[in-house]
């Protein structure tokens, strides 16, 4: 890890990791425009969940000497309560910038209260794994959308909001051509944000870039991830084929970067599956998302 302690250090010297804690939240200057609001920059645990259970603390003191500030929080390990995470992730110097929840279950929505008050978090998302067969016609989308808007209302009553995570199937074109995405974009309330997953837009065919720029303002998180993004390997089993660094891959990460200029708030990193050492792929994507200028910690 010497290596990545001297360019963690470069990072710093060269201004990123000075100004991001001179400047209020996330701003920066950057060669996409002047002054321009950076949006900063997380990983989802979700990539290290083999690491944890074979070593819960010791993976979580990687991330953060990697130089993640942030995480967004999954599952843990049989045995680990989420209040037993919570203590871990602070111990470890990591603070929770997103929540991926279970949709409550007969109503007892109060524990995604619990879960934003044990992680300190008000960004609950739902990551929407597996397909919900409703989203295969156009009156279950518009039934799942009744259903997000209710969980939405309760969570905006408390201080906290609602968002979705997609996947491929999100964007496959229904009878009249418009997909499940589109139609939750007109029919969810404002206040439901989406974390557009860009590898399995790329998945279902389309641009993320494209797709970014039709969401708009309601993009406010993307899950930043790189690979084959082969759509002729569509398939709901796992696992899926191995993941490469940010950059590395097929997807034109600068063009989806500037689509999201102003708009995302957050990136996150995430592999489902990693093609090689996956903490060296995890420091190879957060160097490169940071030289380039595309987030900051």
């Amino acid at each position: 890890m010497n290596n990545q302690f001297d360019r963690r250090s470069f990072l710093k010297l060269s201004g990123m990791g000075l100004l991001a804690s001179a400047l209020p939240l996330g701003i920066t200057s950057c060669n996409r425009s002047e002054a321009a609001v950076l949006p900063r920059l997380s990983m989802q645990l979700y990539t290290v969940r083999n690491q944890i259970a074979a070593d819960l603390q010791g993976t979580l003191r990687r991330l953060a000497d990697i130089g993640f500030s942030h995480v967004e929080t999954a599952f843990w390990p049989e045995g680990v309560s989420h209040r037993d995470g919570a203590a871990y992730l602070k111990e470890a110097g990591l603070k929770v910038s997103s929540i991926h929840a279970e949709l409550p279950e007969n109503g007892e929505m109060n524990t995604l209260l619990e879960l934003a008050e044990i992680y300190q978090c008000d960004r609950l998302i739902w990551h929407g794994w597996p397909e919900d067969p409703r989203y295969q016609t156009v009156e279950g989308t518009l039934e799942l959308a009744s259903v997000y808007n209710e969980i939405s209302g309760y969570l905006n009553a408390n201080g906290l909001r609602l968002g979705l995570h997609n996947h491929w199937w999100e964007f496959r074109a229904l009878p009249y051509g418009e997909t499940p995405w589109e139609i939750l974009h007109e029919e969810l309330v404002k206040e439901i944000f989406f974390q557009l997953d860009i590898y399995w837009v790329a998945v279902a065919g389309l641009d993320p870039a494209a797709v970014i720029r039709q969401m708009g303002s309601r993009v406010e998180m993307l899950h930043v991830k790189d690979g084959p993004a082969n759509p002729d390997n569509v398939s709901a089993d796992e696992p899926h084929e191995p993941m490469t660094a940010v950059g590395k891959g097929t997807l034109d990460i600068p063009a989806i970067m500037e689509a999201s200029t102003d708009i995302a708030e957050w990136m996150v990193l995430e592999m489902d599956e990693a093609d090689g050492d996956v903490f060296h792929l995890l420091e190879e994507s957060y160097i490169y998302m940071l030289e380039n200028r595309f987030a900051v910690v």
